[in-house]
């Protein structure tokens, strides 16, 4: 089996991800050498089975919904099941775009770990989180992770969601970090590897749409600020008074994204009747059309 990369979403971010696919053959020299998957929670019953009930996230019980915009943020840990629990795999949100050439992350040495990530920024990094947003992984190495019966701990209170993405359940001796430029957060430089829109209040291809993702809950940190969102849902709904997705800072980041995009539209991946599904399901924004006519061609 080839070495793989999975690109695990749901519906509301599968525009995302087709963009994600295209770009890591684009920008690899080596694209015969790896398989692309898209990983889709609609083929995987469990996600929308549990709709409505409670979840351990952060020590709080949660609602699980299956239209959230990050639903399918737990299949993340599918890839080795899928491989046979054999080769290597790297996995990526579909907010992942490659700027440099994946090969050399699916090929380089790991030094006998399990898998390899970065860690996360701001107070999650001072606690000791990683990102598992980007994971290259040896399977092999990996055949404790079975996806269904560990997405079901969490609603027995076995398993905390938090604990399972930051990577605090794998022991740390088996994990190694990765430079930072393989997963760069809202950072696009001559040095990055793949970028990440990870803030998604600003993810480019949503602005002007209204936010549909739960805030943090979280009881430690800042207090007050979760207790106001668990009533703020408690009260008015899931996502009420929540507004809009905003432009991203960095233009760049913008262009970057709508120049894949109109390639992936040159070639058919994306194709106008599909994203004018998109947009009227507001998983686009609405002005994508505009957006594409003002954006230059990428460089080769």
């Amino acid at each position: 089996m080839k070495p793989t990369v999975f690109i695990h979403t749901n519906h509301k971010q599968i525009a995302g991800a087709l963009v994600a696919e295209h770009s890591l053959t684009r920008n690899s020299k080596n694209a015969d050498k790896f398989d692309v998957r898209i990983i889709h929670t609609k083929d995987y019953p469990a996600l929308r089975d549990r709709e409505g009930q409670r979840y351990l996230r952060d020590g709080v019980q949660r609602t699980w919904r299956y239209e959230d915009l990050q639903s399918f943020t737990t299949l993340r840990f599918l890839p080795p099941e899928l491989m046979g629990y054999q080769g290597r795999a790297v996995v990526i949100d579909p907010d992942v775009f490659a700027v440099g050439d994946v090969w050399e992350l699916l090929s380089r040495d790991m030094g006998g770990a399990a898998l390899m990530c970065r860690p996360r920024s701001g107070s999650k990094k001072r606690r000791g989180h990683l990102a598992s947003s980007v994971m290259l992984l040896d399977c092999a190495k990996l055949t404790h992770w079975r996806w269904e019966e560990q997405f079901n701990a969490m609603f027995a209170g076995r398993r905390d969601y938090m604990d399972w993405m930051s990577l605090k359940l794998e022991p740390r001796w088996s994990i190694r970090l990765f430079e930072n430029e393989w997963n760069d957060f809202d950072k696009l430089t001559p040095r990055t590897k793949m970028i990440h829109n990870t803030r998604r209040r600003t993810q480019p291809w949503k602005a002007g749409l209204k936010i549909d993702h739960h805030p943090p809950e979280k009881p430690s940190g800042l207090l007050a600020l979760g207790a106001l969102n668990r009533l703020r849902r408690r009260v008015f709904g899931d996502y009420a008074l929540l507004g809009h997705y905003r432009p991203h800072p960095d233009p760049n980041q913008e262009h970057f994204f709508f120049g894949l995009l109109r390639e992936c539209m040159d070639k058919g991946v994306v194709t106008e009747s599909m994203l004018r599904e998109e947009m009227r399901q507001n998983h686009v924004r609405h002005d994508a059309f505009e957006v594409l006519k003002r954006t230059p061609p990428l460089a080769a």
